[in-house]
């Protein structure tokens, strides 16, 4: 069966495979790559001689979205006022009409614009490599493959969603964008967008971030967004927290509190959020799409797939498009989410209604929560620190469809630095939670005997938090676990959730 993988210009074909081989193509100096295809009758060989470098796969054309096939859907986002189902009248404060509408939608595919395409031509594709070095490392049997989206300008996964999100508002004419950023991957990726599409961009960085990752604030700025410390001054929903603390170390909640305001205020501005949000997920889908077809390519189908979750962007990403395969009959694989031991939404929160903000001024949705007044500890991998899980992730996990675990960030660290030395490639603390479990599974494959093929979600470098493992290596670096949740004074976890349905039910009762 002919197979085809891309090889870059400045590689020259070293080996041959078994079989009846021919060429089609030509390697000549200073110019563009070609797709080579080899016609052969070991897939075996191919996958031995991959290297990562495979874009031979087109940049999918269309976002997939994963509510068309689900069994039952997931339930509406209520207005924080009315406590009614949401409409989307309700989000054009905040939201483009273009966003607003691939929110709530129900069809299977949305097309993406060829402007965005464009744009995606700069990284896109993304190289899925086989970690055949940290394999020999483990002495596993199994096959380690991870889809690497640090080759972003912004060096992570987000501008697949900052991107469109800038387009769509350009498009209608908006001039401001607002939002919030923890690690300040988002943050910088959405200033990278409107550095393209000529937005101004104001970005709210969670302090214990913008404290431990200043060249992430440089690159925003960079890129011409301004960038507060969060909680600020500069919002009431800020100064209402720093009268109560005032060395707060800010939690997303926060942040995306304070970006709502100023986007609520002001009519020539919206606001763009890096996760969490169906359109966010659905951008993200790009991911999983090319891995797909990459992975048909070599002859490989996944056994475990493997990704770290704080709002769920990157996990959804990967695998929504496998689940729809495993709903399809056509795959099967355990699908793994990862979280951090101290901000472990999936598996020490509940499912309840609950606020996306801190203030409460988000719509209230049906997510595995810790409490919106949580305020995680300030772990290093400030991108997960994040109080509630994505709805639609969190919708999937009750429907059984994925598992979560939680891993503390010493041993994530410690499988950064195995993964560091034998692949190259410094991890951001996010993804570090995403190879400590994949070492986990690849030393129980070990133990076992078995030769899974195991995926990962490796969504960006760790270049902007040496100071991480500056800690980890003098072993300053301390496990910080969850403590308890935070739904307010004189509230218990277990009637949370009956106590929102309580308050919905009396507002309708009074109308």
């Amino acid at each position: 069966m002919a197979q085809s993988i891309f090889l870059s210009h400045s590689v020259k074909p070293q080996f041959s495979f078994p079989g009846d081989e021919q060429w089609q193509g030509c390697f000549a100096p200073n110019k563009r790559p070609l797709n080579v295809r080899f016609i052969s009758n070991s897939k075996a060989a191919i996958r031995e001689a991959y290297t990562g470098d495979s874009r031979a796969i087109e940049i999918p054309r269309q976002w997939y979205n994963l509510i068309a096939d689900l069994p039952v859907k997931p339930p509406p986002p209520l207005h924080p006022k009315t406590f009614e189902p949401v409409k989307p009248e309700d989000l054009s404060p905040l939201f483009p009409d273009e966003l607003i509408k691939q929110e709530a939608t129900g069809e299977r595919y949305i097309d993406i614009p060829e402007e965005v395409i464009d744009v995606y031509r700069l990284w896109r594709p993304t190289p899925l490599i086989r970690a055949k070095r940290l394999e020999k490392l483990l002495d596993t049997p199994a096959r380690i493959y991870y889809k690497y989206e640090g080759g972003s300008p912004a060096g992570s996964h987000k501008p697949n969603t900052a991107v469109p999100q800038v387009w769509y508002n350009a498009q209608q004419g908006v001039k401001n964008v607002v939002t919030e950023t923890g690690a300040g991957q988002w943050g910088s990726s959405l200033a990278f967008a409107c550095s393209l599409f000529g937005l101004n961009c104001e970005v709210w960085q969670v302090r214990a971030s913008y404290d431990q990752k200043p060249y992430r604030k440089l690159m925003m700025q960079t890129w011409g967004a301004k960038v507060h410390p969060s909680p600020s001054t500069i919002t009431e929903a800020g100064r209402r927290i720093l009268e109560k603390d005032a060395s707060s170390p800010g939690s997303l909640g926060i942040a995306i509190s304070e970006a709502v305001e100023v986007a609520a205020k002001n009519a020539d501005t919206k606001y763009c959020l890096g996760s969490v949000l169906n359109h966010v997920l659905l951008h993200q889908t790009v991911i999983g799409e090319e891995c797909i077809k990459q992975m048909e390519a070599i002859g490989e189908t996944p056994d475990v797939i493997i990704g770290c979750t704080g709002g769920g962007s990157n996990f959804a990403g990967l695998a929504f498009p496998f689940i729809r395969e495993k709903l399809d009959g056509k795959i099967n694989p355990l699908i793994r989410a990862v979280e951090p031991a101290a901000c472990p939404s999936l598996t020490k929160g509940i499912y309840a209604y609950d606020y996306g903000d801190t203030a409460g001024m988000t719509p209230l949705m049906k997510m595995h929560t810790l409490g919106h007044d949580f305020i995680p500890d300030p772990i290093h991998a400030g991108g997960l620190r994040y109080h509630g899980m994505a709805p639609l992730i969190s919708h999937v996990y009750e429907l059984g469809f994925m598992e979560a675990i939680s891993i503390a960030q010493t041993e994530c660290f410690a499988g950064a630095i195995q993964f560091a030395r034998s692949e190259g490639l410094i991890p951001a603390p996010e993804p570090t939670h995403a190879i400590a479990a994949t070492i986990r599974e690849a030393l129980r494959c070990k133990e076992s005997g078995e030769s899974k093929v195991i995926l990962m979600a490796m969504c960006g470098h760790g270049h902007f938090d040496l100071p991480a493992y500056d800690k980890y290596l003098q072993g300053s670096l301390v496990d910080l676990s969850f403590s308890g949740w935070a739904f307010g004074s004189g509230s218990s976890v277990s009637d949370y959730s009956d106590r929102v349905v309580r308050v919905i039910n009396r507002i309708r009762l009074l109308r």
